[in-house]
């Protein structure tokens, strides 16, 4: 099967883009940040620079690991459901169930290490890059060296392997397995995360505003609340679906293919509420740290620095990583859907009323997922804006937000509709015979 996998990979190396693009930014970054600990572990590196960059590491190492799991999954799910057919043809040629996933393991191993090798090169740069952002700002000493060493290579290769064997794992075991889906555990998983985020954010109350800690407990708190709203995006989204109405027949038509589509839905959702809270409660409170500082007269200190620059840093690795998620999960799912385009035109349909249609599934889809994104992000923002500046709501206004919204929106909606209008450029009869 690894040499069936191997030579699919070859032969069709178009299906797995996504995969390759996700594996490969995740490499990048896992790489790139985990060198940082290999020239911590210079001899000579003084103890600020040293805790400054294993710090770094640690921190976005880690989140970085998470987001490459899950954007990587997010691709091989959406792969494993489009080969549906393919996969059934296998099985009825006499190919197990364990075969199957060994080949759908094999196929994303082999293009993981792809994507690995091709990483080295721009994380050294960009490690250097990070190295050189330290030194202007005086966190770290201009006497340290770069190093890309062991460490670096072995995380960012092992890690990138594990997740997307993992990740195809359960996509093909999902694709083969003859049950209904099982949503104890993920039920299970979502109120834990839920319960957890509550009390870590109520927990913001016992600080003080001096205390160093004190963003954590919000910022870890909203964070939980936004996983556990993603594991019940179906529930969500068929809740606000169930009590929808829009006038219109794209209106009326979109409500009804998304009560239809609420499960293939869910990634997309996930990473719109998972985008919108940790986007905003991180920048918000940042910005309320800041203003914090500056008004008290005090000189930010290498501490202060740090966290701001992991903030930052954190948020720029989730708007790439949700960027490359929404884009290809939503190019997917569209593509997906041309024989059920040319059957409306064929029905009557302009192409503008189906236009029309899409356009409305991604508004409704990213209110959703913007709102209980935002949910999650109010429930650690007002918390620790009460402690730190006795205020109920951040003063830096609706300008992060709107943001925040806005690339939201014109992510989702733009990809859906340009998608859309490429799929419509095929003649209505050419695209339901193609994909039947």
């Amino acid at each position: 099967m690894f040499v069936l996998a191997m030579r699919s990979v070859r032969q069709r190396p178009g299906r797995f883009l996504a995969t390759l693009l996700s594996a490969f930014l995740g490499a990048v970054i896992i790489m790139m940040f985990n060198s940082l600990q290999d020239t911590a572990g210079q001899a000579g590196v003084d103890a600020v620079s040293h805790d400054t960059l294993s710090t770094t590491a640690s921190v976005v190492g880690g989140y970085g690991t998470l987001l490459v799991f899950f954007a990587v999954a997010s691709t091989l799910t959406v792969n494993v459901r489009q080969r549906t057919g393919e996969l059934e043809l296998l099985r009825c040629s006499g190919a197990t169930p364990a075969q199957i996933k060994r080949m759908v393991v094999g196929e994303a191993v082999a293009v993981a290490l792809i994507a690995s090798v091709l990483a080295i090169g721009p994380a050294m740069l960009g490690g250097r890059a990070l190295l050189s952002g330290f030194q202007d700002g005086g966190q770290v000493a201009r006497s340290v060296d770069y190093s890309f060493g062991v460490f670096a290579l072995d995380s960012g290769v092992g890690i990138t392997l594990l997740a997307a064997a993992g990740a195809a794992f359960l996509a093909a075991r999902r694709a083969t397995s003859r049950r209904g889906p099982r949503g104890r555990a993920r039920k299970l998983l979502a109120y834990a995360a839920l319960g957890v985020g509550g009390v870590s954010v109520l927990s913001t109350f016992a600080f003080s505003a001096k205390d160093a800690a004190l963003m954590a407990p919000p910022a870890y708190g909203a964070i939980l609340l936004s996983v556990g709203f993603a594991l019940m995006a179906p529930r969500l989204l068929k809740g606000v679906l169930d009590r929808l109405e829009l006038t219109g027949a794209s209106g009326w038509l979109a409500v009804r293919n998304l009560r239809e589509r609420t499960d293939r839905l869910a990634g997309i959702l996930m990473s719109l509420i998972l985008f919108t809270a940790m986007a905003t409660a991180t920048l918000y409170m940042q910005a309320v740290e800041s203003d914090t500082v500056e008004a008290s007269g005090l000189k930010k200190t290498v501490d202060a620095k740090n966290l701001e620059t992991l903030n930052l840093t954190v948020v720029g690795i989730i708007v790439v990583f949700v960027c490359v998620m929404l884009v290809n999960s939503l190019y997917a799912a569209t593509t997906y859907r041309r024989r059920e385009f040319g059957r409306q035109r064929l029905a009557g349909a302009t192409p503008a009323q189906v236009l029309g249609t899409v356009g409305a599934e991604g508004l409704i889809v990213t209110a959703v997922g913007v709102f209980f994104g935002t949910v999650a992000a109010l429930a650690g923002i007002v918390p620790f804006t009460v402690v730190r500046s006795d205020s109920v709501l951040p003063h830096q206004g609706f300008g992060i937000y709107l943001a925040v919204v806005a690339l939201s929106a014109a992510v989702t909606l733009g990809t859906s509709l340009v998608t859309a209008r490429r799929v419509l450029r095929t003649p209505a009869v050419e695209a339901v015979e193609l994909a039947a």
